[in-house]
């Protein structure tokens, strides 16, 4: 326990100088913690430089008892970080003020994705209202963190977790840059270059009924409108979209093929004999299905699993995201 707690330490130490590095903590501001085991959990001091950690500036935690072990007293954000390991897996919480991040999301709502990266790696990043130095309300933070990896507080910061230190600094990398080449793209064209969006954003007036969510009825439902809609034909075939995609819902024998045909398809097997197969638990396809978490990024932040290369699939990037968007359309239960 000793060796994983020192290296645990060591990797903090190592992240706060890159975070102090790239300007991403500045002064006493962010806060970051490891999970040890499912009762206790390493972070950083109250008043500490993330840029400037040592050893003695980490405290060990029992988040069951809230037992703190160490010369220091724990972050004031250590009610959050808590509420992190106890509802989710990640073993790694970063916590940081961002300057870009926070002037960007101070006048604005929503991330506006330029780059096929930051739809893959981010997509829709969820904002949460914050009125304190401290977090609160971390409940809020909680059911955003739900929807994605990386949540941002608005005048506040932003938060990430992750299985590894690396994965969930390279959300925040990624966030930062994003709202850099906004700002960016601002100084050539002030109205930000629409054209990545418009394609998805054609508006559906089908009415729908209500299905249990993952039914035959349910997935048939969405077949319809996928096979009517004019943007998914027109790509499809432009880009010769002819593959089987299998999607599954795990602790049930319930599974769907795909047969596409240069956008169409046209056949619906219940099976997941195909080369691409993504698979999730019913509280995540349940968010996909609501169109508050995109199957993009469900997978390359390790919520839903995939058989087969996302490379391959990201060839037809604009006809899938319509898909996805279409299965908002159909009413579950």
């Amino acid at each position: 326990m000793a060796e994983l707690e020192n290296r645990l330490k060591n990797e903090i130490i190592k992240v706060g100088k890159r975070l102090y590095e790239q300007g991403l903590a500045v002064a006493k501001s962010g806060n970051i913690s490891a999970k040890v085991d499912d009762d206790n959990i390493l972070i950083t001091a109250s008043q500490t430089y993330l840029g400037d950690l040592s050893s003695d500036d980490i405290v060990k935690v029992n988040i069951k008892t809230n037992t703190v072990t160490g010369n220091k007293n724990a972050s004031s954000e250590l009610p959050l970080h808590s509420l992190v390991y106890k509802n989710f897996p990640s073993k790694a919480v970063i916590h940081c003020h961002p300057p870009l991040i926070n002037g960007y999301f101070a006048v604005t709502s929503s991330l506006k994705a330029l780059t096929f990266e930051t739809k893959f790696y981010l997509g829709e990043v969820p904002l949460v209202h914050q009125d304190t130095p401290t977090v609160t309300k971390p409940g809020e933070v909680i059911e955003a963190l739900k929807k994605n990896n990386v949540v941002v507080l608005k005048n506040h910061g932003v938060v990430a977790m992750a299985d590894t230190f690396n994965e969930a600094l390279a959300l925040v990398e990624a966030m930062e840059e994003a709202v850099s080449s906004v700002a960016v793209a601002r100084l050539f064209d002030n109205k930000i270059l629409d054209d990545l969006d418009n394609a998805l954003k054609a508006k559906l007036t089908a009415d729908q009924g209500s299905y249990p969510m993952f039914s035959r009825e349910h997935i048939q439902a969405i077949v319809d409108l996928v096979n009517k809609d004019e943007l998914i034909l027109e790509k499809g075939k432009e880009l010769d979209l002819t593959v089987k995609l299998a999607i599954t819902l795990n602790g049930s024998d319930k599974a769907y093929k795909f047969n596409f045909e240069k956008g169409k398809i046209t056949r619906l097997d219940p099976d997941a004999d195909a080369p691409f197969v993504i698979s999730a638990s019913a509280d995540i396809w349940r968010e996909v299905f609501l169109g508050s978490l995109d199957p993009f990024v469900a997978v390359t932040q390790g919520r839903m699993d995939l058989q087969g290369q996302l490379g391959q699939l990201s060839r037809w990037y604009v006809p899938f995201s319509r898909l996805f968007e279409l299965f908002k359309q159909v009413k579950f239960k």
